[in-house]
């Protein structure tokens, strides 16, 4: 696993760099963890895990700086002795001339930050998750509607960008169309993104490729979105019976994760934007608490026990 590059992370976070000898390009970061080598600056080495980035905040430094300089320059020695994937200093503090020389020696970067400890350590751990959480690329559109992300899957040419446009004109915000990029956050959660040479572009059929954030503006379209809800479009079959009251809730795996699935038939006179919307709003009230099938159930079954009440 070749994770996410020194470089990269530096650049998105606006590091400061203090080794600008080593090659942070040629430097990855494969754990989505810190550490923070307190324990390190003490001399205990044991369960030392050094193939996380490494974070050094007031607690560190406040105990170097109290240290003999030789059992400090010790302490250098013996840190970075490990192949530590880099050292961020937070809070602006300076690294020792000492420190830095040792760094280089063994071609590890060290960065800066004027940021917080807890602020910059949130933010990395945030980052790092993102960056190199499990992937897939899989055939599909991907929607924000009413603030729900909706993946449109379904055969080639069943109408998932004729959907997705009409989405775009009633005021919804395209992530992706064809390919989404889904990365697994945690259990709970999925991100779909799009590649980035196909960003914000749809294609149709007959037309082509159209760009959805010239035509209809920045407001169209969305970075990335976490997947709520998928939507299987198929044609319609006379022979297959289709759920017409949603009292049991029907789930597609992706990366592990469950996520709600309702399968749409196809047939013509069918406003698919339509229906999208509708699907998304339900699932936000489904979340909020409020099921339309469970209160219709319960309807039905207080007028029949009110029948035989009467009886």
């Amino acid at each position: 696993m070749q994770g996410v590059s020194v470089q990269k992370i530096a650049e998105r976070m606006e590091l400061k760099n203090y080794t600008p000898c080593v090659d942070l390009s040629a430097r990855f970061i494969t754990l989505p963890d810190i550490n923070r080598p307190a324990l390190q600056m003490t001399g205990f080495f044991e369960h030392f895990e050094q193939e996380r980035l490494q974070i050094i905040g007031t607690v560190e430094y406040t105990y170097l700086e109290h240290l003999e300089p030789k059992r400090r320059h010790e302490i250098y020695h013996q840190f970075l002795s490990y192949d530590v994937p880099c050292v961020v200093f937070c809070k602006s503090f300076q690294p020792e001339e000492e420190f830095l020389k040792i760094a280089a020696e063994n071609g590890i970067p060290v960065l800066g930050t004027p940021n917080a400890t807890s602020n910059f350590t949130s933010e990395i751990i945030y980052r790092l998750n993102r960056d190199l959480a499990p992937c897939i690329s899989i055939h599909g559109v991907l929607v924000d509607v009413y603030g729900e992300g909706l993946l449109i899957m379904g055969e080639s040419g069943i109408g998932k960008s004729e959907a997705a446009l009409e989405l775009i004109r009633r005021g919804h915000r395209l992530v992706t169309d064809d390919v989404v990029e889904i990365r697994k956050i945690n259990d709970n959660t999925l991100t779909g993104t799009s590649p980035d040479i196909t960003r914000y572009f749809i294609e149709l059929r007959g037309i082509g490729i159209i760009d959805v954030k010239t035509l209809f503006g920045v407001e169209c379209v969305k970075e990335k979105q976490n997947i709520d809800l998928v939507i299987k479009l198929e044609d319609w079959k006379k022979e297959k019976e289709y759920d017409r009251l949603g009292l049991e809730e029907e789930y597609t795996e992706i990366l592990g994760n469950k996520i709600v699935c309702h399968s749409i038939p196809i047939r013509p006179g069918r406003n698919l934007a339509v229906i999208c919307e509708a699907a998304a709003v339900n699932h936000r009230q489904k979340k909020m608490g409020y099921n339309a099938a469970h209160e219709l159930y319960r309807r039905v079954q207080e007028n029949l026990a009110n029948g035989k009440n009467m009886d």
